[in-house]
């Protein structure tokens, strides 16, 4: 039965979802800090009930841990390394006595959201916490023994957290959030710095890294290349998969071995005199189209053995001459592409 306007008398309302957690959608790896604990299940037997508890080195690789307790480390009086790679352990939580005597610990590939539970662990040399869930770094400045921090692929933000570490040497912040190179004043010691695959528009706040040897800050949104002009030790720098137009700022760069700028949108070869300890260039894929340009930066570099630049007019508009042109500009090369030359 329905009325003269069609309406049988009954009340409709129209479905609808209200989202309380808006920002779930854009990250995959959302997790609600007020849901209750995920209820963590103990291995169904010890892992390591055959190992020495004298042991100084175990790995747990690819077990499904989830709980660090379900382990039974504290029978471990003198263990140095540990590995618990690709597992899904949520907290950092090891007993006083393993704490204390670890050197290296790699929890890479795991299921870690903050970085807690490492006050005891005061003679770690090496901690690698990549492909995580960590957003903040934080809780490590009394670590004064670590030379070296692996965080790669996690959901860092920002560069913090990391003050007084003196004896850092290697720092690999990869494949994070980072937009701003910064707070690095105090690791005077450091010598290898990663960056790729973040948001970087600027390489700058490199000036008291005087011992930097390696720089790499490929696939971020640099324009240009600014920053190295206080680096007296640099000898790698990796810049490719970004939207560099021009080589300006390589100038003082004079310690430089290794060169990569593959992937940009540079279209002379040019600054690189003053580079004479080049040993590699890696130009790839980008505009670069004159031989005459390539023999006037690169024959007086006499260390230089390898160099790349397939993908640029150089090699795509006359690909069956390029390899003899590359020859005939750069007598004193071992390696085109890919490919060794024949002497």
């Amino acid at each position: 039965m329905k009325n003269k306007e069609g309406w049988d008398g009954k009340l409709r309302m129209e479905p609808k979802a209200v989202i309380t957690n808006p920002e779930a959608l854009e990250d995959s790896d959302y997790s609600d800090p007020e849901a209750p604990p995920v209820e963590e299940i103990d291995a169904d037997e010890d892992l390591l009930a055959e190992e020495d508890s004298n042991a100084e080195d175990l790995d747990v690789v690819h077990c499904r841990v989830s709980s660090i307790a379900a382990l039974h480390l504290e029978r471990f009086t003198n263990l140095q390394r540990l590995c618990l790679r690709q597992n899904q352990i949520t907290r950092i939580e090891f007993p006083s006595n393993v704490a204390e005597t670890l050197t290296e610990l790699d929890l890479y590939d795991n299921l870690i959201s903050h970085l807690k539970g490492l006050d005891e662990f005061q003679n770690l040399t090496s901690l690698d916490l990549s492909f995580n869930k960590i957003k903040h770094i934080k809780n490590v400045d009394h670590l004064k023994k670590l030379t070296d921090i692996y965080f790669v692929q996690n959901k860092i933000s920002r560069i913090e957290g990391l003050e007084g570490l003196d004896k850092l040497r290697s720092l690999e912040l990869g494949a994070n959030r980072i937009r701003e190179i910064e707070n690095l004043e105090t690791l005077a010691s450091l010598e290898q710095l990663w960056l790729g695959k973040n948001k970087i528009t600027e390489m700058k706040n490199l000036d008291a890294l005087s011992n930097l040897r390696i720089i790499s800050i490929q696939s971020n949104r640099l324009t240009d290349i600014t920053g190295l002009a206080s680096l007296p030790k640099l000898e790698e720098l990796y810049l490719s998969h970004n939207a560099i137009t021009d080589l300006s700022g390589l100038q003082s760069t004079t310690t430089l071995r290794v060169l990569d700028f593959s992937n940009n949108q540079i279209s002379h070869l040019e600054h690189l005199g003053t580079l004479k300890n080049l040993e590699e260039l890696w130009a790839s894929n980008n505009q670069l189209a004159s031989f005459d340009e390539v023999e006037r930066e690169l024959k007086d570099k006499e260390k230089l053995e390898t160099v790349y630049f397939e993908g640029n007019p150089l090699q795509t508009d006359a690909p069956v001459l390029y390899r003899q042109k590359v020859r005939l500009a750069l007598p004193q090369i071992k390696q085109i592409d890919a490919t060794y030359v024949r002497v």
